[in-house]
């Protein structure tokens, strides 16, 4: 897993400590592939970059279409069926929502405000560490995901396009 996405110097403190911490944690939980920060209208926050992962073979593309885009995609996705679902159910707040596949595993957290983390891992993850570490993420970056922060992270993300 190679670190997330270059953090500029001009970003507020705030966004730096955000980007830190995604960067604990790709570096401390063996079996990601893939790591993204989501808006609650779907727009990728903050991401790993899938598409230099070191750990990729030939049978395993690395994440999904080797682009944190499209996993920003699938996490507002599964996020807003997991919502609905809970709605309907009666069931309150989603806190996580995890799918096994063959070649891997699907982790969505709700982080505050409607900003989803998610996680792409491989199929032989330790999915109780990714889930840990990844509650972890969201109890530190809950509290300063603040609008303002969310638009700087957006406009960051914008201008490394």
């Amino acid at each position: 897993m190679t670190a997330p996405t270059p953090v500029s110097s001009a970003l507020s403190s705030a966004a730096r400590n955000l980007h830190w911490l995604l960067t604990n944690l790709v570096e401390e939980v063996p079996g990601l592939l893939s790591v993204a920060v989501v808006s609650s209208d779907g727009l990728l926050l903050l991401s790993s970059d899938p598409g230099h992962n070191a750990e990729r073979t030939a049978d395993h593309s690395g994440g999904p279409k080797g682009s944190s885009a499209d996993l920003a995609t699938i996490v507002s996705g599964v996020g807003s069926l997991t919502i609905g679902a809970a709605k309907l159910m009666d069931g309150g707040g989603v806190k996580q929502t995890m799918v096994a596949m063959e070649e891997g595993s699907l982790f969505v957290m709700s982080i505050s405000d409607g900003s989803l983390l998610g996680v792409h891992a491989t199929p032989d993850c330790d999915m109780s560490v990714v889930a840990y570490h990844m509650a972890l993420f969201v109890g530190r970056a809950g509290h300063v995901l603040t609008p303002e922060l969310r638009s700087e992270l957006r406009q960051s993300m914008e201008s490394t396009r």
